[in-house]
C-alpha cells in the first residue's frame, strides 16, 4: 500500500470523513485528498507526525514501514497492561521479547481457556535473585546512516529491524558513522533511537536533513539562524541562517541510543 492508501483505509477504519481529518489538521478537504490520491509524493515532518496522531496510529505504519496500525509504544488500547505484569514477564522471555508477540500469546490463551496456573507451569522459572531481566522489547525501522561528522547521504530504505526498549518511543532508528558526538555518549557505529517531530528544543540532539544529506547534532535556534553543535571539541559548529534555511530540515529528536561493538 502506498502512504495514501493508507491514510485513507485508517481514516476509514476510525469512521472519520475527510472534512473530519482535515478539521483536526487545521487543512483544507482538498489537501487531505491530495495526501489520499499520492499527489504528494513526499510527505514534510511536519505534516506526517500530526496525521498519524490524527489517525491514532504511528509515521512508521503511514510511511509502509509496519503493517501494523496500533502504535504499541503508547499502548492507547491499553492491550500491554491487560497482562497480568508477572504472567506478561514470562511470556516475553518465551517470545523473544516482543511484546506485540506476548500479547497475541496471551490472546491465544483467554480463546483456548488455558488457566494462568497452566500457562504459568508452561513458562520458564523467574529470573534468578541478583540478575537483571532484559527490558520489554519492540522492532522498529532501521533507516540507514546518519553522519556524526560530516553529513552523509542518508539512505531511505528500510535496512533492517532492531530491538529497542519498550519504554522508549521513537519511530525509527539511525546507524551512526563518525565521532563527532562522543562526548554526548554517542559512539561510531551506535544505533540511535528517532521520534519524528519537526522541532526540538534548544540543545537538544536531533537528526537533521541538509538538503539531500542528513547529521545528528545538538541544535540551537534564535529566530534567524540555526546552529549545528557537535559534542567534541575537534569538530566546530555550523551556522545557517536567510536562504540557507529552506535547505534544511529537522527529521525528528533523538530520544535514545544503543551501542554497537
Amino acid at each position: 500500500m502506498t502512504i495514501g492508501e493508507r491514510i485513507k483505509a485508517r481514516r476509514e477504519a476510525l469512521g472519520m470523513s475527510v472534512d473530519d481529518v482535515a478539521a483536526i489538521l487545521g487543512k483544507n478537504r482538498a489537501t487531505v485528498y491530495r495526501y489520499e490520491n499520492g499527489e504528494i509524493k513526499r510527505m514534510a515532518i511536519d505534516v506526517l507526525a500530526p496525521l498519524a496522531q490524527v489517525l491514532h496510529t504511528t509515521p512508521a505504519y503511514l510511511m509502509g514501514w509496519t503493517d501494523d496500525p496500533y502504535d504499541w509504544g503508547s499502548d492507547p488500547d491499553g492491550r500491554i497492561s491487560s497482562i497480568p505484569e508477572e504472567l506478561f514477564d514470562e511470556l516475553m522471555q518465551t517470545n523473544n521479547n516482543d511484546p506485540v508477540a506476548a500479547w497475541k500469546k496471551y490472546q491465544a490463551m483467554q480463546k483456548d481457556g488455558t488457566s494462568q496456573d497452566e500457562q504459568k507451569e508452561n513458562q520458564p522459572e523467574s529470573v534468578p535473585p541478583g540478575f537483571e531481566p532484559l527490558p520489554r522489547m519492540v522492532k522498529k525501522p532501521l533507516i540507514g546512516d546518519i553522519a556524526c561528522g560530516e553529513p552523509i547521504t542518508a539512505e531511505q530504505n528500510v535496512a533492517d529491524y532492531v530491538d529497542v526498549p519498550e519504554t522508549v518511543h521513537c519511530d525509527f532508528c539511525l546507524r551512526c558513522h563518525g565521532d563527532s558526538m562522543v562526548d554526548a555518549g554517542i559512539q561510531d557505529n551506535d544505533v540511535v533511537y528517532i521520534r519524528i517531530q519537526p522541532e526540538v528544543e534548544d540543545g537538544e540532539i536531533a537528526a537533521v536533513r541538509i538538503g539531500g544529506e542528513a547529521t545528528l547534532k545538538r541544535v540551537y535556534y534564535d529566530g534567524q539562524s540555526l546552529t549545528l553543535m557537535p559534542a567534541n571539541s575537534s569538530y566546530r559548529p555550523k551556522t545557517y541562517s536567510g536562504p540557507e534555511l529552506e535547505n534544511i530540515r529537522i527529521e525528528g529528536k533523538a530520544v535514545g541510543f544503543t551501542h554497537w561493538f
